[in-house]
C-alpha cells in the first residue's frame, strides 16, 4: 500500500488552514498554511477540532502533516497579542488555549493511531501538535524548539508538558525549556520526540510503512491497546494540571503585558 502526500483531494477548499484527505482506513490531515510557517492560529484550532475530535471508527491511523518547508513554526504572535489588546485579562487566550487542549487530547487519547510526519522547524505549538501523537517521524531536516520562556511566556500549550516530561524525562526537558535551545532530528531520536529520522524523500514510505500493519489490525482491540498503552503511560505521573494550560498561559500574558518589560511576548510572527 503507497501512501503519499502529493496532492489533495480538489474538492477541498484551498482557502483553509487544514486539509483533509482520506484513503480507506487512513485519514490524512495536513496544516496547509506555508506562507507563515503554519503558524497555528485560532481558526486552524476549529478546522483541526473539525478533522480530529470527532473520529470515524472507521479511521485506524490519522496522519498529520505540514505543507511547505517547515511543519509549524509555533502560535500566531500577532493574533495572540490582537487578543491582548482587545481584551488585556486574556479571553482570547483562554479560548484558543483550551481548543488547543481539546485538539491534542483528541490526537493522543483518540481511538486512531496518530502519526506526526515532520519535515523543517517544530517550534512551540508545532513541537505540541507532534508530541501529542503516538509515532512520529522526522526528516533529517528537522529541529524542534520550545522559545517560550525567552516570549516571557509558560511552557503552557495543549497539554506539552506532562508529556514531554513523560516521554524524555524530568532532566533533560528542564535544560530544553530553560536555554529554550533548538536541537536537531538527531538529538530528537535520542530523547524519543521522535522514533525514526529518515530523508526527507523517504517521509512517506516512513509513514506508510506504520500505517500498514496498523490498518489491519483489529478496531476494537487497536482502541483498547491504545488506551491501556495512555493509561500506564499516565499512572507514572504525580498529577497531570494540563486543564491549567490556557488559564495559565492567558494570566501570565497578561501580567506580563501590564509590567515596564512586558510585550516582548505578544509582537512579531510566531512564539
Amino acid at each position: 500500500m503507497k501512501l503519499s502526500l502529493p496532492d489533495f483531494l480538489a474538492s477541498n477548499d484551498r482557502s483553509t488552514t487544514v486539509r483533509t484527505r482520506r484513503e480507506g482506513a487512513v485519514l490524512h490531515v495536513e496544516l496547509n498554511a506555508p506562507a507563515s510557517g503554519n503558524a497555528v492560529t485560532e481558526a486552524m484550532l476549529d478546522e483541526l477540532l473539525d478533522a480530529v475530535a470527532v473520529p470515524d471508527p472507521e479511521v485506524r491511523v490519522l496522519v498529520l502533516s505540514a505543507a511547505g518547508d517547515d511543519f509549524c513554526l509555533g502560535g500566531d504572535r500577532t493574533e495572540f497579542g490582537q487578543w491582548l489588546e482587545e481584551d488585556p485579562t486574556g479571553r482570547g487566550i483562554r479560548v484558543a488555549g483550551e481548543k488547543a487542549r481539546r485538539v491534542c487530547e483528541a490526537l493522543s487519547g483518540g481511538g486512531a493511531v496518530t502519526i506526526a510526519r515532520v519535515q523543517g522547524k517544530a517550534v512551540g505549538a508545532g513541537f505540541a501538535l507532534a508530541l501529542a501523537c503516538d509515532l512520529r517521524v522526522g526528516a533529517e531536516n528537522a529541529s524542534f524548539r520550545l522559545p517560550e520562556l525567552a516570549l516571557g511566556l509558560p511552557t503552557a500549550w495543549g497539554g506539552l508538558l506532562p508529556r514531554l516530561i513523560n516521554e524524555v524525562g524530568a532532566a533533560r526537558v528542564r535544560e530544553l525549556i530553560l536555554t529554550g535551545r533548538a536541537f536537531g532530528a538527531t538529538e530528537a531520536r535520542e530523547l524519543s520526540v521522535l522514533q525514526r529520522v529518515v530523508p526527507d524523500a523517504e517521509l512517506d514510505d516512513a509513514v506508510a510503512a506504520w500505517a500498514k500493519p496498523v490498518v489491519r489490525r483489529p478496531g476494537a482491540a487497536l482502541r483498547v491497546t491504545k488506551a491501556l498503552l495512555n493509561s500506564y503511560a499516565a499512572a507514572t505521573r504525580l498529577a497531570d494540571p494540563s486543564f491549567l494550560d490556557a488559564e495559565l498561559m492567558a494570566s501570565v500574558a497578561a501580567a506580563t503585558r501590564r509590567s515596564p518589560a512586558g510585550g516582548n511576548g505578544t509582537g512579531g510572527s510566531h512564539s
